[in-house]
């Protein structure tokens, strides 16, 4: 009775064991690691792109203006703050000069010295002159010697020099005397240009130097966009093409713009190239210095080629190339790209031709051996 029981049991078995099997398999296949990748297929286009440059840039004025005093002082006061709007001539602040007062009473005093050392030499030249006139018509009657008139003239000469000497004196402390009056105006703080005051780098009382800047000013009429292109895709980019700007302070609107310049200097650290975007109307309200804009450029329109999505290139063995299906089997294609759009859509200059179908993406990796079946979205087939 018992060796009928083991019989039975291992009949039960067998009979289990196949339908495991068979369902293992199936499994394996279809949702396993023995499974077809999905992957989603795209045709080869023949048709024109319009490529595009997209960059990162920060708003920052034209001109700048850094306004400090000429001559070494306290700043006495200021009469603005940052965020003030400033009008040209209007005086910004005034500084408190050390000594220039006094200089200028000492200069004062000079002047009228000079002036009277002037007098004391034009009476002295006209009296010597008034003498050689005399001697020398004394001389032609044979009155006097010759060497008496010889010394008037000479006395003349003397005065003379001496007249041309306490002018040249009171020219010169004259010159000096203008020159404590333009360090005085000097000392007030004048806006050049009508801005805004974005810096206060000094408040009352305190010392400066010559150079040092008290206040800075931008000219809020002249902003531009400083953007930075990628230098691989940045052929074609050049002045007066237009541009889109987009502003984070402007919830996502486009503003139009135009490149001014290509800066003929790129940053050799980031692998970058500069170029200035002109706004085509600046924004209202203004936007602050140092925000951030992205900025789209626009080239124009290249002639027809063959185009396929970016996604579907890869690089595999160091070659480049796309994963091309042909009568139900993979191959991959080595390729050569051209000019890309910011659609993702790339130019394939060899390798594909109009009609040709491509893998985009796929579920894993593939190689010339993977079992696949093609979906119509990698999304809808993830588990």
């Amino acid at each position: 009775m018992k060796k009928l029981s083991v019989k039975k049991s291992t009949l039960v078995l067998l009979v289990a064991i196949p339908p495991i099997i068979a369902l293992f398999v199936y499994v394996s296949l279809r949702s396993g690691p023995l499974a077809p990748i999905p992957l989603t297929v795209a045709t080869v286009e023949n048709r024109s792109i319009a490529p595009a440059l997209f960059g990162i840039g920060t708003i920052e004025a034209q001109y700048t203006y850094k306004i400090g005093p000429t001559i070494t002082g306290r700043v006495k006061r200021l009469a603005v703050h940052v965020g003030d709007q400033v009008r040209a001539g209007q005086i910004l602040g005034e500084m408190d000069s050390v000594d220039i007062s006094e200089r200028i009473r000492s200069q004062e005093a000079a002047i009228k010295r000079s002036e009277a050392q002037l007098r004391e030499a034009e009476e002295r030249q006209a009296y010597a002159q008034t003498q050689a006139r005399r001697y020398a018509k004394l001389l032609a009657v044979n009155t006097i010697s010759q060497e008496i008139a010889a010394n008037k003239k000479h006395e003349l000469q003397i005065a003379e020099t001496g007249l041309n000497s306490a002018r040249g004196e009171l020219a010169r402390v004259r010159s000096d005397r203008e020159a404590l009056d333009a360090q005085r105006n000097n000392l007030y703080l004048i806006a050049p240009v009508d801005g805004l005051v974005t810096q206060r780098s000094a408040d009352p009382g305190t010392t400066v130097v010559p150079g040092q800047t008290v206040i800075e000013l931008i000219d809020s009429k002249h902003l531009w966009v400083n953007v930075r292109f990628d230098q691989i895709s940045s052929h074609g980019l050049q002045p007066d093409l237009p541009a889109q700007i987009v502003l984070r302070s402007h919830n996502g609107q486009a503003l139009s713009g135009r490149v001014l310049r290509v800066e003929p200097l790129a940053d050799v650290i980031t692998e970058e190239i500069l170029a200035k975007v002109l706004f085509d109307q600046l924004p209202e309200p203004l936007p602050p210095v140092g925000e951030l804009a992205e900025v789209t450029i626009a080239l124009s329109t290249l002639p027809s080629t063959p185009v396929i999505l970016n996604a579907a290139v890869h690089r595999v063995d160091g070659r480049l190339g796309v994963w091309q299906i042909v009568n139900g089997e993979l191959f991959f294609t080595p390729v050569s790209l051209g000019i890309s759009d910011l659609d993702g859509n790339v130019q394939i200059l060899t390798g594909l031709k109009a009609g040709d179908q491509a893998v985009v993406y796929s579920a894993k990796a593939l190689n010339s051996h993977s079992r696949f079946r093609v979906v119509d979205s990698i999304l809808e087939t993830t588990p």
